[in-house]
């Protein structure tokens, strides 16, 4: 499903967070979000997903404006993992991953057996089934981050928007996972702080820079030796991996300036 965003921008307590971005995330595709801390990822990602309202400008899934539309709505067409979210004390995992039903049923309606059928699966496919009587809170952060993921994916949408999707993951567990997501098949956004997963697993890249879109294209068109030392202050090479042959991002401290090296010696 095509995501279009046109003229947005957010202003907090006077301060402009984000401005003018516009773009177009074509469907099925995995477009990743990238910038410096500050940058303005999740604040685009909120609007996108309903949890702060624009100070100007669009943003439409498929045909419809999401400000424009329900609550309830817009839950049957976006699924999201956010950072923030509570810990939900009370909660088992079960419970929690049920809750992605929700937008699919009337305010009085029961768990079908065709939805328990669908937590367990998505339990089941982020490595969860294990834990699914387990209290949430009780996780560890990982394991909290795939439990959200299959409670997104139980709600079926066909739009899917992630934030720091791998935060708290060991590292096998974060390319298990971003695998898992690109081989869904859905409209995914997923703002990305590791560079290198970006251009592993990404489409398409947006690069922000104080709340504007700097670049955005092919990671490995986007992901200029200029562009990342500009924004993130080290060198790097786009190199084929030796493992896997795929685009590899490595980089480097930026070298000590002539004077700041004949200080040193």
């Amino acid at each position: 499903m095509r995501i279009c965003v046109t003229g947005l921008g957010v202003t907090l307590d006077a301060a402009s967070i984000l401005s003018g971005v516009d773009l177009e995330i074509t469907p099925g595709s995995f477009t990743g979000l990238a910038g410096p801390n500050g940058s303005g990822k999740s604040t685009l990602l909120r609007c996108l997903y309903r949890a702060l309202r624009p100070s100007a400008g669009v943003v439409r899934i498929g045909d419809e404006d999401v400000w424009r539309t329900s609550a309830r709505r817009a839950g049957q067409r976006t699924a999201v993992v956010a950072q923030d979210h509570g810990l939900e004390h009370g909660f088992s995992v079960l419970d929690m991953v049920a809750m992605g039903r929700i937008p699919h049923q009337g305010a009085f309606d029961r768990d079908t057996a065709a939805d328990r059928d669908l937590v367990h699966a998505a339990l089941e496919r982020v490595g969860l089934g294990w834990a699914a009587g387990r209290v949430f809170a009780s996780l560890s952060g990982g394991e909290r981050q795939r439990a959200l993921l299959a409670r997104a994916l139980t709600q079926q949408t066909p739009v899917l928007l992630l934030d720091e999707l791998t935060n708290h993951l060991d590292l096998g567990a974060q390319l298990e996972l971003l695998e898992l997501v690109r081989e869904l098949g859905l409209t995914t956004v997923a703002a990305l702080h590791d560079l290198d997963h970006a251009l592993a697993y990404c489409d398409h890249l947006i690069l922000l820079s104080h709340g504007t879109v700097v670049a955005a294209g092919p990671p490995e068109q986007t992901l200029t030796p200029d562009r990342v030392a500009v924004l993130f202050g080290v060198r790097s090479a786009i190199v084929a991996h030796p493992l896997t042959g795929r685009p590899h991002l490595v980089t480097a401290p930026t070298e000590p300036a002539p004077a700041e090296r004949d200080s040193l010696e």
